[in-house]
């Protein structure tokens, strides 16, 4: 699987997109912003668009999700129905931190952990990470060795809990219990900033460190 990484909105959110080299086939995860870069962007790919992957529903990780299916004709899987309540306050968090209007959606599928989730013909594991947000879930491609975690976790950060419904606990757990048994050797993806990798991330997290302080 190939990857590709196009940051969008104020907030430089990583949108990705995600390649089946065997069919040729696209997923756009976390489509949080600026519409016709993204669109751009796939044009230079030259890979097929196939569906839209979303995380969670914090307006600079879904704010073009329906336009973008619309436009496309794409299905949107994701996030957990946990975070219903933030998709159905897109048009208000757009208006909270001046983005351009946003609309909500129903996703084709809701995500829950253990389910999977296929581009072309490579399959990704859908974990499911509450604590940024109670819907949040992460994608993994074990042959890759690949994670996308979007706000979940950062190189040296961890994601914020202090909005409706977040909760430190639950974040800290899912990053030990649920990132960290994926192996020391996954790369990840995070919803802002470069890569890391989770073995990197046990080491000198300040945060979710194995031996912290």
């Amino acid at each position: 699987m190939k990857y590709a990484i196009l940051p969008v909105t104020p907030f430089e959110q990583n949108c990705s997109f995600l390649i089946c080299e065997d069919t040729g086939k696209l997923a756009i995860v976390d489509p949080g912003g600026d519409l016709e870069r993204i669109l751009s962007a796939i044009k230079e790919l030259d890979a097929s668009p196939e569906k839209i992957l979303v995380t969670h529903a914090h307006i600079d990780h879904a704010g073009v999700v329906a336009e973008l299916s619309e436009h496309l004709d794409l299905p949107v899987e994701g996030p957990h129905r946990e975070d219903k309540f933030w998709i159905d306050m897109l048009p208000q968090q757009s208006q909270m931190f001046g983005f351009p209007p946003a609309r909500s959606f129903e996703p084709d599928r809701w995500l829950d952990q253990g389910d999977t989730v296929t581009v072309g013909s490579t399959t990704l594991q859908v974990l499911h990470c509450p604590g940024h947000t109670p819907g949040h879930v992460i994608f993994f491609q074990p042959e890759s060795r690949l994670a996308i975690v979007g706000d979940v976790l950062f190189a040296g950060s961890i994601g914020r809990t202090d909005f409706p419904r977040g909760n430190h606990a639950q974040l800290i757990d899912a990053i030990q219990s649920r990132l960290f048994p994926l192996g020391d050797d996954v790369s990840f993806i995070p919803g802002h900033g470069p890569m890391s990798t989770l073995g990197h991330e046990r080491q000198t997290n300040p945060f979710v460190a194995d031996h912290r302080g």
